[in-house]
């Protein structure tokens, strides 16, 4: 993959880039540092996400997950381990954190193992709970289990232990 030729591009994802979203995943995944998912849970939230593609390749993905009023959730942010280091994944970021802008969020959330990354983006690490009492009652009733992350419930212990729930005030 030659860097230097070709700019990378951000767009919408479409249904046929599931497959490659999917492939760029998979290394994540097999580390545990994003949750597997079937493949319709690609297609029920396609809307969410952004690629990022150079060359015509997919080298990137990305998802914004709005979550109440004022919060939303960057998912998913996977690039391809040769453009590594390369700004893909700060490009995508970005892109993610002004459509949060654009929609009215005010805050943002993530969960990772990539501290560093988000931290330089202006995520803080936070404990307890992120919500007024009477919101986190509603997003209980949530059945996303990125909601129950970020609401940092027992049940999604197992799936994302060292993960590290940040947040990021727009």
């Amino acid at each position: 993959m030659d860097h230097a030729s070709v700019s990378t591009t951000l767009r919408p994802a479409r249904t046929a880039d599931v497959p490659a979203i999917r492939a760029l995943i998979e290394p994540y995944v097999e580390t545990r540092a994003i949750v597997a998912k079937p493949p319709v849970a690609y297609f029920e939230g396609l809307q969410e996400f952004i690629v990022a593609e150079r060359d015509g390749e997919l080298v990137g993905c990305g998802a914004l997950h709005v979550m109440w009023e004022d919060v939303a959730e960057v998912r998913t942010i996977a690039v391809h381990p040769q453009m590594r280091g390369h700004g893909t994944g700060h490009q995508m970021l970005g892109h993610l954190l002004q459509h949060a802008r654009d929609l009215g969020v005010a805050r943002v959330f993530c969960l990772t193992f990539e501290v560093d990354f988000f931290a330089r983006h202006g995520f803080r690490e936070i404990e307890g709970d992120p919500v007024e009492p009477d919101v986190y009652l509603e997003l209980l009733q949530s059945y996303d289990e990125g909601v129950a992350e970020f609401l940092d419930l027992d049940r999604v212990k197992p799936n994302t232990l060292g993960n590290t729930r940040m947040l990021l005030t727009l």
